[in-house]
C-alpha cells in the first residue's frame, strides 16, 4: 500500500531514499558546522534521480487532473498556445509532459546543473519533440524581459544562492497578464509553529543536509527546506508581485501551492 510503485503517489519509499542520499554527506555537513560554508551540489551523487522520482511522484502524476485546474482558464491558455518558463527544471519531467500534450505551446527549461540539463535534452530528442528546450543557466542571472505567459518554479526557490535575485529576474521575465506558479515546502517560517508538523523532522533534516548547505557552498542565504510561508510571501512583495494566493492538495502534505500575479 504504500512502498511500491503502484502505490504512487502515495510511496514512501521514494520518500525514504533522501536518507541514504543526505546520509553519504553528513561528515561533510558536519565539518561545515565547524568551519562554515556549505556542501556543494556535485557531492549529492544521486540527487537528480531521487528528485525526480520525487517530482514525478508529487507533481507529475497529479499534473493535468489537479494541479493545473489551480489556474483558472491555464489549460485553455495552454492548447491555444502559450510562452512557458520553467526555472530550476532538473530534468525537465513536467514541462516534458506539458509539451507533449500541448504542441501549440511553446516551453523553455533553465537549469543551473549541466548534467540535468543534458539529460533533459537528450530525453525530448528521443521523444521528437519541437516545442521544448533545455538550457544550462543560473536563475540569478537570467535577463529575459516580458517573455513568458507562465513561470513555474517546483521546489526550486529555498534553496538558490540569492533567491531574492531569482524572484525578481522571474518577475521581469513574466509579460504583465502572465502567472507565477510556484510549488514550495509546506510550513511556517517560524520553528515554534511547525511544532505539530507530522513529518517536520525530516524536512528540516533535508533542509540541514541539503536545501541550506548547497546555497552556503555557492556564499547564498541558505534559506533551508523550511523558509517557510511567512518569508516567501514576503521575497515576492518585494520582487514586485501583487497578488499571492496559496493553495494546498489532499495528495501532499509536504508542499504549499503559490498562484502569482502582477
Amino acid at each position: 500500500m504504500w512502498l511500491t510503485r503502484r502505490s504512487t503517489p502515495n510511496n514512501l519509499s521514494v520518500t525514504t531514499q533522501w536518507l541514504s542520499l543526505l546520509g553519504s554527506v553528513e561528515d561533510e555537513v558536519v565539518e561545515c558546522f565547524k568551519i562554515g560554508g556549505g556542501v556543494p551540489y556535485e557531492a549529492f551523487l544521486r540527487f537528480n534521480e531521487v528528485m525526480s522520482e520525487e517530482s514525478h511522484q508529487n507533481v507529475v502524476t497529479p499534473l493535468f487532473d489537479v494541479i493545473l485546474p489551480m489556474v483558472p482558464g491555464l489549460t485553455q491558455k495552454l492548447k491555444s498556445g502559450i510562452d512557458v518558463l520553467d526555472v530550476g527544471c532538473g530534468v525537465g519531467l513536467v514541462i516534458t509532459e506539458l509539451a507533449k500534450a500541448y504542441p501549440k505551446s511553446s516551453f523553455t527549461g533553465y537549469d543551473f546543473l549541466n548534467e540535468a540539463v543534458t539529460d533533459a535534452n537528450k530525453n525530448i530528442k528521443e521523444l521528437g519533440l519541437s516545442n521544448i528546450k533545455f538550457l544550462q543557466r543560473d536563475a540569478a542571472k537570467i535577463d529575459d524581459v516580458n517573455k513568458f505567459d507562465l513561470i513555474t518554479t517546483f521546489d526550486a526557490i529555498h534553496d538558490q544562492a540569492d533567491p531574492d535575485t531569482v524572484l525578481k529576474n522571474i518577475y521581469r521575465a513574466l509579460r504583465d497578464d502572465g502567472t507565477y506558479f510556484m510549488q514550495d515546502i509546506k510550513g511556517s517560517s517560524h520553528v515554534h509553529k511547525n511544532a505539530d508538523h507530522p513529518i517536520a523532522p525530516l524536512l528540516y533534516t533535508i533542509s540541514t543536509m541539503h536545501c541550506m548547505t548547497v546555497s552556503l557552498s555557492q556564499g547564498g542565504k541558505g534559506l533551508g527546506t523550511m523558509w517557510g510561508r511567512e518569508l516567501a510571501c514576503e521575497m515576492l512583495r518585494k520582487a514586485g508581485f501583487n497578488q499571492i494566493g496559496v493553495q494546498e492538495l489532499s495528495h501532499d502534505p509536504i508542499n504549499y501551492y503559490y498562484i502569482i500575479k502582477k
